[in-house]
Parts: C-alpha cells; structure tokens; sequence
C-alpha cells in the first residue's frame, strides 16, 4: 500500500454544472474513486471487506478546501496520503491536481464499523498491519 497513491480520471460533462465547471459534491466522488483504488491496489476489496469481515468504511468528518476548478475534458489526478492510523479509525489527506496545479484538498477521517450493527469495530489485522506499515 503505497503512502502517497495517485488515480487519475478525466472529467466528463455529466461532472459539471451549468456554469461548466465539476460541480462542487462530484470531487468528493473522485476522492473515493481514489480511497477505493488505494485500497484496491493493496489487495483489499471492500466489497469483500464487508462480506468476510462484516466492516465497512464511513466517513466520520471531512475538511475539503475548493482552490480552482476543474472544468469539462480535464484529466485529473487524485492523491490519497496516509497521515495517521489508529486501530478503527484512519485519516487520509486528498488532493486533487490538474497537472501541477492545485485544485482541491482535503482531510478525510474514516471510521471502520461493523457493516450491520454499523457500530465502531477494529479493522481486521491484516488490513490494520498493512496500514500502520505507512502511518
């Protein structure tokens, strides 16, 4: 699980408002495109995160920061960092970039809960091991 992982996607006009610019709520969906794809490269599938181990992510608190937009047919890159992890909870600093501008960031704390009680749990030990390894 790299420290410091990039996706990259390109905005489509279905992203954008009326103005022609990604609507403010679609950059939050390329953040979890890109927490997904993290995880995903790491040998971690949600989908079996919750059937395995009954755990799910949700997202406990979010800081975002809209510092230019994006606009119809950009290519864009999304940055998922590791900046602490605890035995159920992590925070991830996102940043979104339009070649070496800067165009969002943010501050993602999630919470591992059980996927049907929806109560807080630890994460499993694999997943937590690989975790701490960049945290």
């Amino acid at each position: 699980m790299s420290s410091d992982f990039h996706f990259s996607l390109r905005v489509y006009y279905e992203d954008t408002d009326l103005a022609g610019i990604v609507y403010y709520a679609n950059y939050l969906k390329f953040m979890e495109r890109a927490r997904t794809e993290w995880l995903r490269t790491a040998g971690f599938e949600q989908s079996e995160l919750k059937t395995q181990q009954q755990m799910v992510f949700a997202v406990r608190q979010l800081t975002i920061d809209y510092l230019k937009p994006a606009v119809f047919d950009d290519w864009l890159t999304v940055s998922v960092q590791l900046a602490k992890c605890g035995k159920a909870s992590l925070v991830l600093t996102q940043t979104i970039m339009r070649n070496n501008e800067l165009l969002c960031t943010a501050t993602v704390k999630l919470a591992c809960v059980h996927s049907i009680t929806l109560r807080p749990c630890p994460f499993p030990i694999p997943l937590l091991e690989e975790l701490q390894k960049h945290g």
